[in-house]
């Protein structure tokens, strides 16, 4: 994928509707180094209206899979990308940005959406991601069990102690 798609010239824009497309794989989420995305394959069609008086108006639209690890078993699995997410965009001194309008410097003109494109994924997310029932690492899942249940059997065998047991007694 060549990463210098993602710098658009706003400036060189004509007025009106333009439609980019971008086809994100493995190397794209290399590159950002993503911490939380192994990899994956997602298509980002990005709508910009640019008004006369050189206001920009970008809609994203993510779909696709990327490749995260199961917060059970830790083996990657697939999640789903299906998201639309929208910028506002204006010249400015210099570069601003707050949750839906960005300001870039008027003599640049250029905007990198790199990182807002990790970002629409990342949003879209769930907090919790495991596998489907049973489709968990069988191996993982044993040594799991096995832990918890070596942790509940040693909480079990321990002897109370004698004060918490007279203070147990004194409910009854």
């Amino acid at each position: 994928m060549d990463l210098d798609s993602l710098r658009i010239d706003l400036k060189g824009l004509k007025t009106g509707h333009t439609k980019l497309e971008f086809n994100l794989d493995d190397s794209y989420f290399k590159f950002v180094e993503a911490t939380q995305i192994n990899g994956g394959k997602v298509y980002v069609s990005l709508d910009i209206e640019k008004t006369a008086d050189n206001n920009l108006f970008l809609n994203f639209y993510e779909t696709g899979t990327v490749n995260i690890p199961c917060d059970i078993c830790l083996d990657p699995m697939e999640q789903i990308i299906d998201t639309k997410q929208s910028l506002e965009v204006r010249f400015g001194i210099e570069n601003q940005e707050n949750d839906t309008l960005v300001t870039i410097p008027e003599n640049d003109g250029i905007l990198d959406v790199t990182w807002f494109i990790y970002e629409f994924l990342i949003l879209v997310i769930p907090i919790r991601h495991v596998h489907k029932l049973g489709e968990c690492n069988p191996a993982m899942i044993h040594t799991l069990e096995e832990y918890t249940a070596n942790r509940n059997g040693e909480e079990n065998e321990k002897e109370i102690d004698p004060r918490w047991a007279a203070l147990s007694k004194l409910k009854e």
